[in-house]
C-alpha cells in the first residue's frame, strides 16, 4: 500500500478533518483515506453504472405505494 504526504494543508481544513474524524470515530489519517475512497468510487461510476446498480440491488423487491400508505396512516 502507498502512502501520501500532504504539505500546506490550511489550518480550517485540518481543523475541519480533525473534527469530522472525531465524530466519526476516526482517527485523522483513517478520515482523510475513508474520504479520498468515497471520492474516487464517485468519479469512477457512471451515474448509468450507479443507477444499474441500485436496480440489480433492489431487484426483486416488492415496494408499496408510498402515498397510499400515507393516507392509511392517516385515517387512522
Amino acid at each position: 500500500m502507498k502512502s501520501i504526504s500532504i504539505r500546506n494543508v490550511p489550518d480550517e481544513v485540518y481543523s475541519a478533518l480533525k473534527a469530522l474524524a472525531k465524530a466519526n470515530r476516526r482517527s485523522l489519517q483513517e478520515q482523510i483515506k475513508y474520504l479520498l475512497e468515497k471520492e474516487v468510487e464517485l468519479i469512477r461510476g457512471s451515474p448509468t453504472a450507479r443507477a444499474a446498480g441500485w436496480r440489480k440491488r433492489l431487484g426483486g423487491r416488492k415496494f408499496t405505494d408510498t402515498v397510499e400508505t400515507i393516507r392509511r396512516d392517516r385515517q387512522r
